[in-house]
């Protein structure tokens, strides 16, 4: 793989985002070979639990607009919802459903498409550093493709990261319960592995189960039919975008990216 390190170290896969040189930003072949690794693990019967990473500064500043979106004059709607519905629904939901527990390490900034690969770990660890921040109301666009905003943060939090894009603290994260700990900078790996091996020594059908009840629990509670219909109200905002000349959303890339340096 280019873009990911999968590696497996007894019973615990390690899954690395290793585009720091773009501080990990999502292109389509990331998260293809993302997809990939998540299955490897998934498969592999001596896997217990899954950890998921990302190389360098920052956890994963996003999606990687400069890769991802055709030029404004070729982008149509049935192009947008196509494309997203696959790598975006589809790989996430896929990914917090798979029956072993997954721990993502976050550190750096967390930003949009960023927030859609470390939701749906089972646990967040971060780092004192740790940044989450989801600007989409400043391109136009209201609704997300993984809306877990709601079912992380809180109505009211969710709301203010969304109407104000400014980022919430990896202790403000914690207090809202969308964080598990959070770790100086420097001990980052090593909090994570500790944890991972505590659970790995769990008997593996116990942890299946737990995860199950939680996750049906909150699947029961609507969070499975929200993802779904907020999906769709995305896509009413890259329609609205569309009808204006240019295409805000790419015009607001070169500033977004330079906010990281």
């Amino acid at each position: 793989m280019e873009h990911i390190r999968y590696e497996v170290d007894g019973k615990i896969a390690t899954i690395t985002l290793d585009r720091p040189q773009v501080a990990n930003a999502q292109n389509a072949a990331l998260l293809d070979e993302l997809d990939q690794a998540w299955t490897q693990a998934a498969t592999n019967e001596d896997v217990v639990v899954i950890v998921l990473r990302g190389e360098g500064k920052h956890f994963s500043a996003g999606h990687d607009l400069s890769d991802r979106w055709p030029s404004p004059r070729e982008i149509s709607l049935e192009w947008i919802y196509q494309n997203e519905a696959r790598r975006y629904l589809e790989y996430t939901l896929r990914w917090r459903n798979v029956p072993k527990p997954s721990i993502a390490a976050v550190q750096g900034r967390c930003i949009a498409g960023g927030l859609m690969l470390c939701w749906p770990c089972d646990l967040i660890v971060a780092a004192e550093d740790a940044l989450f921040s989801d600007p989409v109301a400043m391109m136009g666009i209201g609704g997300v493709e993984y809306h877990g905003h709601t079912w992380e943060l809180g109505a009211r939090k969710a709301k203010e990261i969304l109407f104000t894009g400014r980022p919430v603290t990896a202790a403000e994260a914690e207090q809202a319960g969308m964080v598990n700990r959070v770790v100086p900078r420097d001990r980052l790996d090593a909090e994570v592995a500790e944890l991972a091996g505590r659970i790995a020594a769990m008997p593996p059908f116990g942890l299946r189960q737990a995860k199950r009840a939680v996750n049906q629990t909150l699947d029961v509670q609507g969070f499975y039919a929200a993802i779904q219909s907020v999906f769709d109200v995305h896509q009413t905002g890259h329609g609205n975008a569309l009808s204006v000349t240019g295409y805000p959303i790419l015009a607001k890339l070169d500033e977004m990216k330079a906010k990281l340096e």
